[in-house]
């Protein structure tokens, strides 16, 4: 089997928060498919060559205790992992089979992109010199429309424009946007399993008993009248599609399937229930599948060519390690967000802060995230703002510095974190990152009119920083993980770049006194700042502690992309290469208290580096790390540098910070 990387976990079908299904293991049919959550969300794919069933994806049997033979499965022979589609290769019995799971997330297109449909495509061939009866069997387990398998959910069928079979289930409860937290899964809405309707397609929704069925007869079951509504304790239903490809030969037969998920209402922004960005016109979600079949060939296409640009602008950028890394993160940066609109038709990217505590629409969450977004549509950056400045803008916050959060996902009603409490609080953290956000955005778009209608708070905290943010208080940053720290060096630099990235703003709005005076505030405190932190060859980690502590310096990457010069290139330069003599075999660690990272920082100073050949070096054990760590979960932003395991987090927004490299090409 050939692989460039092998991920950790594989993303199969990457929405949003709750349409999230992953395969965590080295070949697709080692186990079940997953949640990001870890929770099994089983999807089972098995092929019928000549009257003989083979597995290629997931496993049969649903309830442990009871034994089961599982089928003999085809052998996989490779998986190619691009940013919008899952390809896996299979051989055997004298074929070839090729299942590619795609995402359209498309930033240029908000429409398709907010869609919540992915494609499964199928194609097979002969591959030994004769012809070969193929049918495919898939299905999708009521695991995925629940929180929990006690749950009871119900299901229908329908035929849709006479085109388009249509098999749906969900919980028979369905509290909508009841349910909020961390370690959880949708359990309202309905999870849709369509096909184009042909005479060689057979569906049916019934017990997981139907997989055996089709395993000992080659036929689904002939009635899915069963027993509703049921849990999924004893007897998991599934809904279950049959595609019959008819005789195959040397050319590619093809057929593919639509799984797509109508969570009726998506976010609850301060007590009103919002619909995803795809319904802002009225569309009906019967309506959205039928464009989900119609657009097929044109999707692909549009997939195909971002492929190729992106493939080839990160390899040109980063080398083939880099191409890899961001191949991997881009479906997951995006899809830890859902996309709405507020009543003024504004758009709103709500990321959900996963497995870290919940957050809705998270600050420092959005700051690491935002490279991707600037390089490919900077709109969705303001979409990440708005709800911030909505909340502290009202009455509600009482602080003079910016919120970290609106809520806990998917109820935006005002910030969670900390109970509120002062002493948990992320002063300095949230209005430099806010403030920074604002001058990207308005240097990408070139045009600071979004910065201007939030002048009022960007200033208040433009000012507070200048009062507070050269030596921090005892305080959390973003790294909270780690613990409160007083006197932090890097948050430090992240005020002190606030407070240059006001003066960017105060520049293109045509106010050259205030761009003068905050411009030379944040040099003269750059100034200030290499004098107490800077030793013989690094900065300390605090400025009152001893001169063989260190960090990473992550927040001096916007000096260098905003073209500020506030500190030295010799400063820069000493960091680097102090960095990489404290490289352990993943990576560089955070600071000098810890043997874990965290990746988007690790690559955020890899990116300082003078050239591509010093970044490659940097970035490389990253790369290793995806490829060797034993923690089987989406993509995980902290980790061990030594042993290569997650220290936590999993799926979250931030690793859309890999693609800071790409902004160094503007």
């Amino acid at each position: 089997m050939s692989q460039k990387l092998r991920p950790p976990s594989v993303p199969l079908v990457t929405n949003d928060p709750y349409l999230s299904i992953w395969s965590a293991v080295d070949h697709l049919y080692d186990d079940h498919t997953c949640h990001w959550t870890n929770k099994r969300n089983s999807m089972v794919g098995i092929i019928l060559i000549d009257g003989k069933p083979r597995r290629f994806m997931g496993k049969v049997e649903l309830v442990e205790a009871r034994p089961y033979e599982e089928p003999p499965s085809l052998e996989q022979k490779s998986l190619q992992v691009d940013p919008l589609t899952s390809t896996y290769t299979f051989a055997g019995d004298g074929i070839e089979l090729e299942v590619s799971f795609m995402t359209p997330l498309l930033l240029d297109d908000l429409d398709l992109l907010s869609r919540p449909a992915s494609y499964v495509t199928f194609r097979v061939r002969s591959v030994d010199g004769k012809p070969h009866d193929v049918k495919i069997y898939f299905d999708i387990s009521g695991e995925c429309c629940v929180n929990t398998p006690d749950q009871e959910v119900i299901w229908s069928r329908e035929i849709i424009n006479d085109q388009i079979v249509s098999l749906r289930m969900g919980t028979e409860a369905q509290p909508i946007l009841q349910r909020v937290g961390d370690d959880t899964r949708i359990d309202w809405g309905y999870f849709y399993l369509a096909a184009k309707g042909t005479s060689d397609l057979k569906t049916v929704i019934h017990s997981y008993n139907a997989r055996k069925r089709f395993v000992e007869t080659g036929q689904l079951p002939e009635s899915d009248d069963e027993q509703q509504p049921r849990s999924l304790v004893d007897n998991p239903p599934v809904m279950a599609v049959v595609l019959g490809l008819g005789e195959i030969n040397e050319d590619w037969a093809s057929d593919y399937l639509v799984l797509a998920y109508d969570d009726i209402h998506s976010i609850e922004y301060f007590g009103k229930p919002l619909d995803a960005y795809w319904r802002r016109n009225g569309m009906t979600f019967a309506d959205m599948l039928v464009l989900a079949v119609e657009q097929y060939d044109e999707i692909q296409e549009k997939c195909d060519t971002f492929h190729s640009q992106l493939i080839n602008e990160s390899k040109d950028a980063g080398g083939e390690k880099y191409q890899d890394i961001l191949s991997l993160a881009y479906r997951q940066a995006i899809a830890a967000h859902k996309l709405v609109c507020d009543e003024n038709g504004d758009i709103l990217f709500f990321s959900k802060e996963n497995f870290s505590n919940g957050c809705i629409a998270t600050v420092d969450v959005s700051y690491p995230s935002i490279p991707l977004f600037l390089h490919y549509n900077p709109e969705l950056v303001k979409g990440m703002m708005r709800p911030i400045f909505r909340y502290a803008g009202s009455p509600d916050w009482k602080f003079d510095f910016a919120p970290h959060d609106v809520g806990t996902y998917p109820k935006a009603n005002g910030q969670v974190y900390g109970e509120n409490k002062l002493e948990f609080q992320m002063p300095i953290e949230e209005c430099g990152n806010m403030l920074i956000m604002a001058a990207a955005v308005s240097l990408y778009e070139e045009d600071a009119s979004f910065a201007k209608a939030h002048w009022g708070l960007l200033s208040k905290w433009a000012n507070y920083l200048l009062e507070n943010g050269l030596d921090p208080e005892n305080q959390l940053c973003t790294d909270d993980f780690a613990g409160h720290l007083a006197h932090n060096a890097n948050l430090s630099i992240k005020a002190i770049m606030g407070i240059g990235a006001y003066s960017i703003m105060c520049k293109m709005l045509n106010d050259s006194v205030a761009e003068t005076k905050y411009l030379m505030s944040a040099k003269e405190m750059a100034s200030k700042w290499e004098g107490m932190a800077r030793v013989q060859d690094h900065s300390k980690l605090t400025f009152d502690s001893e001169s063989d502590t260190w960090s990473l310096k992550y927040n001096l990457v916007w000096d260098h992309l905003f073209g500020l010069h506030l500190f030295s290139d010799e400063l820069k330069a000493k960091e680097l290469s102090f960095y990489r003599t404290k490289q352990n075999q993943y990576g560089t660690p955070l600071d000098n208290r810890n043997t874990y990272t965290k990746a988007d920082w690790f690559v955020w100073s890899a990116s300082m580096a003078e050239s591509k050949e010093d970044f490659e070096k940097m970035i490389a054990p990253l790369w290793d790390f995806l490829n060797e760590s034993s923690s089987r979960v989406p993509l995980t932003d902290w980790y061990d540098t030594v042993t290569g395991k997650q220290s936590g987090f999993q799926n979250r927004s931030v690793v859309g910070g890999l693609f800071i490299q790409l902004l160094n090409r503007k």
